[in-house]
């Protein structure tokens, strides 16, 4: 038995009982004296000259002693220390790391290794809107299960780590994170690290949260319109680049980066969407704003200041401009994604359909944008019921 999986053994006890790692005492400065127990010979304490103290347990592997460093004397107790010590060595006496086990034991990554080869495999293929999330949401991820195997993470513990960011955090970080973690674990069991359905995140139950649904009514799109116009003099990017999004559904991003070579007539051939290339369809209003927008002889993108391009941040300070001038403060921009999608639902274009002029990659995703308003559903409504009375004769009773 190597140093190595000596090492890994002495892991897996300590995260078994829900101990530290620590590695106090390797490699520190000074003179050492060890005190070895009356009741446990191969185990001890080690006293530096610095004043540090740790426990100890020396096996005999490969016709040679090791030592191992349990832990620090000031976090864990004799008493735990002498619990991992009995463990590890029963371990060796046992054969326990010969054969199978040992190979399972040296293939195992720890959590903290694994979460780094999963970012490192995974993170270049995400956007960078993407990346910059998922590494916020990393924060939550990293020190999460220290020192833990990744096959010894269970419901239990998932469940605690959740709960802990709910309450430090809020339940939208929560549900975040969490899907992040679920995504690891998938990785895991699709590269043969761990067997199918060993994911510990299926069995967490994600919160529920309160949709935000806003859709402007005729006067507000008026007023909204009029607060474009009166900032169209000294924004008029800006402006066109807002009209633009509500006219076609896009995302400010998408937006943002068009290029005139992906300008194709009353399509918008988006080489660079979220969800990969797509075709955008535009009505004549939104084929209006374009041919309004003169061409730059050098400058590839259609919405630029100067000779740069025009950013989010930019198109976002304008906006707000504009809502607050139309007294619609709780109006985001992506909400007029949802308000082109709300109004092709009223005017009874299908899921599917909706979702393409969109560019979603599911049908519930599209589901979540597509709100009626109340208006609406009432009229629905009316209709149903005017056919229910018509198929079931009650019509003519009542007349």
């Amino acid at each position: 038995m190597n140093a190595l999986t000596l090492k890994a053994i002495l892991v897996q006890e300590l995260a078994s009982l829900g101990l530290p790692a620590d590695d106090a005492g390797r490699n520190a400065p000074g003179k050492r004296y060890t005190q070895w127990a009356k009741d446990l010979p191969c185990f001890g304490l080690r006293s530096y000259s610095s004043g540090r103290k740790v426990y100890v347990v020396q096996a005999r592997s490969e016709g040679r002693n090791r030592t191992l460093t349990i832990g620090n004397a000031r976090v864990l107790s004799r008493a735990q220390a002498l619990d991992v010590a009995r463990r590890i060595l029963l371990r060796m006496q046992t054969g326990e790391s010969h054969g199978d086990d040992k190979v399972v034991t040296r293939r195992m990554p720890l959590y903290e290794q694994f979460l780094q080869e999963f970012w490192d495999k995974i993170s270049p293929r995400w956007k960078a809107s993407t990346l910059s999330r998922n590494a916020y949401y990393r924060n939550h991820l990293t020190g999460a299960f220290p020192r833990r195997f990744l096959d010894k993470i269970e419901v239990a513990d998932v469940a605690r780590w959740f709960a802990a960011i709910t309450a430090n955090s809020g339940p939208a970080a929560a549900n975040r994170a969490l899907e992040l973690l679920c995504a690891l674990f998938n990785k895991a069991e699709a590269w043969g690290v761990l067997p199918g359905r060993a994911n510990p995140c299926t069995e967490i139950k994600r919160h529920r949260l309160h949709k935000h649904q806003c859709l402007l009514t005729a006067d507000e799109l008026a007023r909204f319109g009029q607060a474009l116009a009166d900032l169209e003099a000294v924004a008029p990017m800006q402006v066109a680049a807002i009209k633009l999004v509500a006219l076609t559904g896009c995302r400010k991003s998408e937006i943002c980066g068009l290029g005139w070579d992906e300008v194709k007539g009353r399509r918008l051939l988006l080489h660079d969407a979220k969800t990969g290339p797509r075709t955008v369809w535009m009505g004549a209003e939104a084929e209006g704003v374009l041919s309004s927008i003169a061409r730059h002889p050098t400058v590839p993108w259609v919405f630029r200041i100067g000779d740069r391009q025009l950013t989010v941040a930019s198109l976002d300070g304008v906006f707000r401009k504009a809502r607050l001038a139309a007294g619609l403060s709780h109006v985001r921009m992506h909400d007029l994604r949802h308000n082109f999608a709300s109004h092709a639902a009223t005017m009874s274009e299908t899921l599917p359909m909706i979702g393409k002029l969109l560019g979603h990659a599911s049908l519930q995703m599209t589901a979540r944008y597509a709100h009626l308003d109340d208006e609406a559903v009432i009229s629905a409504n009316d209709a149903i019921g005017q056919l229910l009375v018509r198929m079931t004769g009650e019509g003519q009773a009542v007349r």
